[in-house]
């Protein structure tokens, strides 16, 4: 039998009990540039190179974007890695 991790379980009962999907938030900080942005997004989010810029821009000229739309536990790890390169991130 294998365990799975407790935060993993909780993780899987909430999305299973919110059955609605999330948005990985991204906001503008009006501190790193458009080519640090851009390159977060491509490498840990797997946009293109277009929906990066698109979203890039939509985070500079509105404040913040939906960079990603998934489960929380699908999000969650996106979110830290965006987090770890200094950037504002928030699932809702």
């Amino acid at each position: 039998m294998t365990r799975t991790a407790p935060h993993k379980e909780k993780d899987e009962e909430q999305d299973v009990r919110n059955k609605k999907e999330k948005f990985l938030v991204l906001h503008n900080d009006d501190y790193h540039t458009f080519d640090y942005v851009i390159d977060a997004l491509i490498n840990i989010c797997e946009h293109d190179m277009i929906q990066a810029e698109q979203c890039t821009l939509l985070v500079h000229y509105k404040g913040k974007c939906d960079v990603k739309k998934g489960s929380f536990s699908y999000l969650r790890p996106m979110k830290n890695a965006l987090v770890q390169k200094d950037l504002r991130a928030t699932i809702d």
